[in-house]
């Protein structure tokens, strides 16, 4: 293939991980894609010799991110497109959610994620070319109660990605954010981490939300190879977006939030304009 591309895709052994690196192995892509557990390389490698690479990397083990991009650079391929898919959902209230549980959330879907770009972006940078693509959420537009932690992660990647996105425009480098909705992965199963609950106080909140979510895992009607086909349109285009939403649910749940936010800015805009020098 001439427009072959090499991928770096964080967390492919399940969900938008997978999915995302079938589409880009189907299409003729060269993937090297990052998992926890070796036991986990020889199932992926298998599936596409020659083309598919895991490498086993734990994003929140920070110093070893940077020597393990370089090495993938040196031995592998240069990085032409970065997903940093690797996430989990947190569950629990403000008050029943230890602070240890958030500050995991953030080394996980932030931090980590924040690494691998300042590991692979010094070479996309030298090259004058590349894409970075952050998974956000839907999540990173609205909240619901109960997942706090979890949308205070996916705003701060939103945010960190749109920053970018501007810093790096001038080299070459295109960087989008991809927030899906509800997609059928493991986010709202096995993949979720839920705080204890220990404060009855929340118990009407809480107890119907946790077990809809239950529920409903295994259900929602997203298709996370159809995301992946997605994916690979965005990084052939020419203009490719800042920010995409994945997700007829998330369109409309995102649009009603603009909207509540315009509405409320404009019932308190004379009390905002009234805080300037005169």
């Amino acid at each position: 293939m001439n427009n072959q591309k090499i991928f770096l895709i964080t967390g492919i052994s399940s969900g938008f991980g997978r999915a995302f690196a079938n589409a880009a192995l189907s299409a003729g892509h060269m993937v090297v894609g990052t998992v926890r557990e070796e036991t986990a390389c020889g199932n992926f490698e298998s599936e596409r010799p020659g083309f598919g690479k895991a490498i086993v990397l734990d994003v929140t083990d920070f110093d070893a991110i940077e020597p393990k991009v370089a090495e993938i650079e040196r031995t592998i391929a240069p990085v032409s497109v970065l997903v940093n898919n690797a996430g989990y959902g947190h569950e629990g209230t403000i008050e029943e959610s230890p602070l240890a549980e958030l500050r995991h959330q953030f080394d996980v879907n932030v931090f980590g994620g924040v690494a691998m770009i300042k590991a692979a972006l010094p070479f996309m940078r030298e090259r004058r070319t590349g894409h970075i693509i952050n998974i956000t959420s839907m999540g990173g537009y609205i909240t619901l109660p109960g997942i706090s932690y979890y949308c205070g992660s996916k705003f701060a990647l939103e945010a960190i990605s749109e920053t970018l996105s501007k810093e790096v425009k001038d080299f070459g480098i295109r960087v989008t954010a991809v927030a899906p909705g509800q997609f059928r992965t493991d986010w709202a199963g096995r993949s979720m981490m839920r705080s204890e609950r220990i404060i009855s106080d929340y118990d009407g909140l809480m107890n119907p939300l946790r077990k809809a979510r239950q529920e409903k895992s295994g259900k929602q009607p997203g298709d996370p190879a159809k995301a992946a086909q997605v994916l690979l349109k965005i990084i052939e285009h020419q203009n490719p977006p800042t920010h995409l939403l994945f997700g007829n649910d998330a369109l409309k749940l995102v649009r009603e939030k603009l909207a509540t936010l315009n509405t409320e800015f404009a019932l308190w805009e004379q009390m905002t304009r009234s805080t300037d020098f005169d």
